[in-house]
């Protein structure tokens, strides 16, 4: 069974990633509706709306106001190094295995605890349109 939490929306500066430097393994990324496979505490996918596709990135930190900076890039992988305050930190490396599939192998301090885990994610739609974002429009 797939279940679908709350979406994971985060502010355009919230990565801080450079505007002016795009990612080229993840330029054919959209964002939408992800699932996500791997996450630590659950048996099923998770399905997540994702606003900015680097997000992912800091997986376990999401929510959290952190800064991010890309480490490397080569053909297919990128790999980001993040700080989220007292919250913590990590270092991810995502691997573009279609515009649809990455691959994320994350790990660092959380809460004081180390973690250690590898995502399988894949875009399966757009968000679906909710109540409150059909009456903005």
């Amino acid at each position: 069974m797939t279940r679908i939490v709350t979406p994971l929306l985060v502010p355009a500066g919230a990565l801080l990633l450079p505007a002016a430097q795009p990612l080229p393994t993840l330029a054919q990324t959209q964002p939408g509706l992800w699932e996500v496979s791997g996450a630590p505490g659950t048996k099923s996918p998770v399905r997540m709306c994702i606003a900015e596709v680097p997000s992912l990135a800091r997986f376990e930190h999401r929510g959290k106001s952190c800064t991010a900076k890309v480490l490397k890039r080569a053909g297919s992988l990128t790999a980001f190094e993040y700080s989220c305050g007292s919250a913590g930190f990590g270092h991810s490396d995502v691997e573009a295995i279609t515009p649809r599939s990455l691959r994320i192998s994350t790990q660092g301090i959380s809460g004081g605890l180390p973690f250690n885990y590898v995502l399988q994610v894949r875009r399966v739609a757009d968000c679906p349109k909710t109540a409150a974002a059909v009456a903005r429009h």
